[in-house]
C-alpha cells in the first residue's frame, strides 16, 4: 500500500485541536478542524482558510501556447489578457470530461493550468499526448502550495496585509508578485465556495508562514481553518461541480451544468467539439438538476432516482444543507424529467421517498467578488 501524500502544511495541523484527516485521492488531508458545520458557517458569515495545496499546477509557455490551450480546452482562451483567468474543461473526443480546470494568463505566451489533485497524472499524460511544437510544459505541482481564503470578510482580512489595492480586483482577475508575510504570491479572486474570496498560489516552502500569519491576523474577525468537509458542502450549495460526481468521462460539460463555459460558436476546433455540437443539436439527453426531499430522508451520491417504475438517473451529491437546513441533492436525470416542480422518488436504502425538482443553485450570495473552481 503506497504512503499517502501530504501538503507542506501537514505539520501545522497538529497545532489545531480537533483536526481529523482522511485519505482523499491518495492525500492525507483534513476533512475538518473544528467541525464541518462550524467551518461552513464561518465561510458563509466571516471567512475560512483552506489548504488546497494538493491541486495541480502546470505551466504552459511558448509561441504556440495559446493555440495549444485553445485546442485542448472548451472555453475561448483567446479572450484572456494577462492578469485574467477563466474556468474551463478538457474533453475527450466523445464529449466526456477529462477534467475541469482554471486557466491563468500570466503573460503573453505564458499560462498556468490548475487541475484537480486526483487527475494530475492523467491530465499531464493527456496534455503531453496533444503537445505541439512551440509549446513547453512544466509540472509545478510539487513545488506550489495553494491556500483559499473564502468568505464575505476575506477582503477586509487580506487588504491590510498587502501593498496592492485588492478592493478593485474583479472576479477571475489576479495579481502576481504580491508580498504576503514575506512570500511572493499570486493572488487570485477565485474560489470554490459560493462566497467572495481569494486563492493564494505560493512556493511550498513559504506556505507555513502565510498559513499561520493569516490565521493569526484573521482570528479576531472570525477566520477559521476549514477542511474538505465544509469545502464540499459549500460548493454543493452553490452548484459548483466536483469532478467524479457532476463531471466525468461519462458526463459531458453540457450534461453536467457547465455549458455556459463551452464556446461552441468559436471558430477554432477543440477536442470534443464535434460530439458536443451533436449533443446540443440532438438535445442533451441528461441534465443536472436540484432535488429537494419531500419525505424525510437525505439523498446521497449514487442513490437511484425514479419517476414511477422507471429509473431516470441518480444523485451525484446530496446532504442536509447546513445553510438552508433542507435535505437537498444534485441529480443527473433524463432531460424529460428535468422541469422544476417534477415529482420524483429517491431510493434511500431500498425505500422510495418523494422528492421534487427545484431550482439551483440552492444558495446564491449577493455578487461582489469571485466565484469559480
Amino acid at each position: 500500500m503506497s504512503e499517502l501524500k501530504r501538503t507542506p502544511l501537514f505539520p501545522e495541523y497538529a497545532d489545531i485541536p480537533g483536526v481529523r484527516c482522511i485519505d482523499f485521492g491518495g492525500w492525507e488531508l483534513p476533512v475538518q478542524f473544528s467541525g464541518i458545520h462550524k467551518e461552513h458557517e464561518a465561510v458563509r458569515e466571516a471567512a475560512g482558510l483552506f489548504d488546497v495545496s494538493h491541486m495541480g499546477e502546470f505551466l504552459v509557455k511558448g509561441p504556440q501556447a495559446e493555440s495549444f490551450i485553445q485546442h485542448v480546452t472548451v472555453n475561448d482562451v483567446t479572450t484572456l489578457v494577462p492578469g485574467h483567468a477563466q474556468y474551463s474543461a478538457m474533453c475527450y473526443p466523445d464529449g466526456g470530461v477529462v477534467d475541469d480546470l482554471l486557466v491563468y494568463k500570466l503573460a503573453d505566451q505564458s499560462y498556468m493550468l490548475v487541475v484537480n489533485a486526483s487527475n494530475i497524472d492523467k491530465d499531464w499524460e493527456w496534455l503531453q499526448q496533444h503537445l505541439s511544437e512551440g509549446v513547453e510544459m512544466t509540472n509545478e505541482s510539487d513545488h506550489t502550495a495553494l491556500l483559499a481564503l473564502q468568505g464575505p470578510k476575506a477582503e477586509e482580512m487580506l487588504a491590510p496585509l498587502v501593498k496592492e489595492d485588492i478592493t478593485t480586483l474583479g472576479a477571475f482577475h489576479f495579481l502576481q508578485n504580491v508580498e504576503l508575510f514575506g512570500a511572493s504570491v499570486l493572488l487570485s479572486r477565485t474560489g470554490y465556495t459560493g462566497e467572495d474570496g481569494f486563492e493564494i498560489y505560493l512556493p511550498s516552502s513559504d506556505a507555513p508562514a502565510v498559513w499561520k500569519g493569516l490565521l493569526e491576523h484573521g482570528a479576531a474577525k472570525g477566520l477559521l481553518p476549514a477542511g474538505l468537509g465544509a469545502r464540499d458542502t459549500l460548493r454543493f450549495e452553490a452548484k459548483l461541480p466536483l469532478y467524479g460526481q457532476e463531471l466525468s468521462k461519462d458526463i459531458s460539460p453540457l450534461e453536467g451544468g457547465i455549458g455556459f463555459f463551452v464556446k461552441l460558436n468559436q471558430a477554432d476546433d477543440f477536442i470534443g467539439k464535434e460530439a458536443l455540437l451533436q449533443q446540443k443539436s440532438s438535445g442533451v439527453p441528461r441534465k443536472l438538476v436540484g432535488v429537494e426531499m419531500i419525505d424525510r430522508g437525505i439523498p446521497r451520491s449514487h442513490y437511484p432516482v425514479f419517476a414511477g417504475d422507471k429509473q431516470i438517473g441518480e444523485i451525484t451529491t446530496g446532504t442536509q444543507s447546513p445553510t438552508l437546513k433542507r435535505n437537498l441533492g444534485l441529480a443527473l436525470v433524463d432531460s424529460s424529467f428535468a422541469a422544476i416542480g417534477t415529482e420524483v422518488e429517491v431510493d434511500i436504502r431500498g425505500k422510495r421517498l418523494k422528492a421534487e425538482v427545484v431550482s439551483v443553485p440552492f444558495y446564491k450570495r449577493a455578487r461582489k467578488g469571485a466565484d469559480s473552481k
